[in-house]
């Protein structure tokens, strides 16, 4: 091509591909983390939980366990090779002579999701050379929910080993990964109240900020819409008499009083001249 035969633009090509090239070997690593992974079974759900743990990847827990003899490194990693093994998710260092088991791979890996927890196995291990029947070991990682912590310390709970079959590696993480969504604690109802309290908390003060500053209202006549709302009043309390007093209306009362006026002595007539002389 014409292109590389030019001078000029001969480095500027060079550079392109170059950056190129880099940049398809990061996007490359950046699909790196859980994808390593291989679930058995597959499944759309167990792959999400491993999604939900991205922010692991790419990282070596450790944790020591010293309650034998020997003394044991542990060295856990999420879909990534522990300590640099090449498959391996947990790997078992012995202190002493520096030898590394596999306890897990991460190419047989199951994951199961609960409230405020996640339970990673990795299968596949090493085989056991005295115990458990001479099967494969296997690691159980159990990851907790802490709000409190991005990711806390990897801890080994235990090794049970002491059966024919199914021995497996228990170890401990908590993070805030697997914490479940905080649910709002506010009803619909409450949400309905405090939005009405707001509105008749704005109408009450903006009411009364215009009622004394802008018409100079002074005493009761600063409360908005007064003659509205005594009126309303007003009829709320003749609605309310009418709806809850007891006395019938149309029944005329069985006695009146007799007003003081009546009481008073009429003027005495004097018919006198109608007599006969």
């Amino acid at each position: 091509m014409t292109v590389f035969n030019s001078p000029r633009r001969g480095p500027l090509v060079v550079w392109a591909l170059t950056v190129q090239l880099v940049m398809s070997g990061s996007g490359v690593y950046a699909t790196n983390g859980t994808k390593n992974c291989k679930l058995y079974p597959d499944s759309a759900s167990a792959r999400a939980v491993l999604n939900k743990l991205e922010p692991l990847s790419n990282k070596n827990f450790t944790a020591l366990d010293t309650s034998e003899k020997q003394n044991y490194t542990y060295v856990f990693q999420l879909c990534g090779d522990a300590g640099g093994v090449k498959g391996a998710g947990v790997i078992q260092v012995d202190d002493k002579t520096k030898k590394t088991t596999v306890v897990g791979s991460y190419n047989e890996t199951q994951a199961i999701e609960g409230s405020d927890w996640v339970m990673l196995m990795y299968t596949s291990g090493e085989k056991y050379n005295e115990h458990c029947s001479g099967e494969n070991r296997k690691a159980y990682i159990m990851i907790s929910c802490d709000r409190n912590i991005d990711v806390g310390p990897l801890k080994a709970i235990r090794e049970d080993r002491d059966k024919k079959s199914n021995c497996f590696y228990l170890f401990e993480l908590d993070s805030k990964l697997v914490c479940p969504p905080i649910q709002s604690q506010i009803s619909t109802g409450s949400i309905i109240l405090i939005i009405a309290f707001c509105f008749l908390a704005v109408y009450l003060i903006g009411g009364f900020l215009y009622q004394r500053l802008i018409v100079g209202a002074k005493g009761m006549e600063q409360f908005p819409n007064y003659a509205f709302w005594v009126e309303v009043g007003n009829m709320s309390a003749d609605g309310c008499d009418f709806v809850c007093r007891s006395r019938n209306r149309e029944e005329a009362p069985a006695y009146r009083g007799v007003t003081a006026d009546t009481l008073e002595e009429e003027p005495e007539e004097r018919d006198d001249h109608l007599l006969p002389m």
